[in-house]
């Protein structure tokens, strides 16, 4: 478990809420139905998707109590009928046939184990039901994983990673496939999708890294975080140049997963 920054989070998450409403045109909704979204963050995509039901309603579950306390104070119920917020793991859905459609966003490569969750979204769905998922694919910031481990390949930083093993689960289309059909979901979609993300500068670059690469920031003492930061940006960047407009890109690969609830 990790401790977010809400705040900071939601001001450096641009690209996620933009590849985020590239995928709510996917969902083409009715506007009655039901719809989960797990991992919501600061619940910006979710009120985005219950303005899109106008008969139906929303509900954001995410396991940061960060989060799910800054999505409440922006979007409370009372004023936001349509809207609910809950902390819940993605692996330990306690939903029985509640819900139409279930949605996640750049949430689910932090679990490694994706079994209990498709178990967990099979339970949650209704008969017929489906699904909208995406994720860091196989190969995923390959780049920046590059970099980093050249840093952690010295003592000044190696130090703090002992026992350390990569904590994202970045899956390839053919797993994929078949934990659906262990979960008794039927893949109608499932494939990799290449992203370009782009980043302002060093500064968006490392307001990316210090909101979400959490797994290796958190194990930095608090002192030497920026420096660590600091180090993994001028490195990318030393190895990857700013474009002429000085924007920072970093090769993003995305597993795109669409399955059916069939009875």
């Amino acid at each position: 478990m990790y401790k977010w920054d809400a705040e900071d989070y939601r001001g450096s998450s641009s690209q996620q809420k933009k590849w985020g409403r590239e995928l709510l045109a996917k969902l083409h909704l009715d506007g009655y139905e039901r719809v989960l979204d797990i991992g919501c963050g600061d619940g910006k995509l979710t009120a985005e998707i219950a303005e899109r039901l106008s008969n139906g309603s929303a509900m954001g579950v995410d396991n940061s109590k960060e989060m799910i306390r800054l999505a409440s104070e922006t979007y409370p119920p009372v004023a936001f009928p349509k809207l609910s917020w809950r902390v819940v793991d993605a692996r330990e859905l306690d939903f029985e046939g509640e819900f139409d459609v279930i949605f996640s966003n750049a949430a689910l490569h932090w679990v490694i184990e994706h079994q209990p969750v498709l178990s967990g979204i099979r339970r949650s769905l209704r008969p017929d039901g489906r699904i909208l998922l995406q994720m860091g694919g196989r190969g995923n910031a390959s780049n920046v994983v590059e970099v980093l481990a050249e840093m952690l390949g010295r003592e000044e930083w190696n130090r703090y990673f002992t026992d350390f093993t990569l904590p994202y689960g970045f899956y390839s289309p053919e797993e994929y496939e078949e934990w659906l059909q262990e979960a008794g979901l039927t893949p109608t979609r499932v494939e990799l999708v290449l992203k370009d993300m782009v980043h302002e500068g060093r500064e968006g670059l490392a307001g990316w890294i210090r909101t979400t690469w959490l797994p290796f920031t958190q194990r930095i003492p608090e002192k030497l975080r920026e420096q660590f930061i600091d180090e993994l940006v001028s490195g990318y960047v030393r190895r990857y140049p700013r474009d002429e407009r000085g924007l920072v890109h970093v090769n993003a690969i995305r597993l795109e997963v669409e399955a059916e609830n069939i009875p």
